[in-house]
């Protein structure tokens, strides 16, 4: 088994191994997150293509196994390869909603909250107590994709600011413009 470990499979066919299972990874990475997102035709699309890519990258590797244990090997470093890529690509098409929590002063956060809404932000402001003074929590709203313009909107405006940010996986009514709707 071991004197013919690394010349019983051409290369090409473990690059392909390689390379179909980081695609098939990728695929499946993009699957659990579009689901959990709310995105479950999408889902479910991705779900076919990547059982027929594991079917037929599978049965390629376990036919052989014995003869041929460095399939095993590239397959597995293949999977590793795959998760991080597909979490990668997601990470890039950012799916989904956010809810960005901004806690500032009062009189910042009127100034926060009116360059917000110029641009078109559906914002939502409540006033809170601090352990020093009075504040403002804004809360806005908007695409995964999006969220570093808010971000830098706000940043621009205070520094300080504290933001935090959170996934939405359910949201109904409020305020969006209508090219804001066709990212979901």
């Amino acid at each position: 088994m071991w004197d013919n470990f690394f010349t019983t499979t051409p290369l090409w066919e473990l690059c392909l191994i390689f390379f179909s299972k980081i695609i098939e990874v990728s695929i499946g990475t993009l699957r659990i997150i579009l689901i959990s997102k709310g995105y479950r035709k999408q889902g479910s699309i991705l779900s076919f293509i990547e059982i027929i890519l594991w079917v037929f990258i599978a049965s390629r590797v376990i036919t052989d196994i014995n003869s041929a244990p460095l399939k095993g090997i590239v397959y597995s470093l293949g999977f590793s390869v795959g998760v991080y890529v597909g979490s990668r690509l997601e990470n890039y098409l950012a799916f989904g909603r956010v809810l960005i929590q901004v806690i500032t002063t009062e009189d910042i956060g009127a100034i926060i909250t009116d360059v917000l809404r110029s641009k078109g932000y559906g914002v939502t402001t409540l006033n809170a107590h601090g352990k020093d003074n009075d504040k403002l929590i804004i809360m806005v709203y908007t695409n995964r994709k999006g969220k570093e313009i808010v971000i830098n909107e706000i940043t621009e405006v205070d520094v300080n600011a504290m933001v935090v940010i959170n996934d939405v996986t359910t949201l109904k009514g409020g305020f969006f413009l209508p090219w804001r709707r066709i990212m979901k």
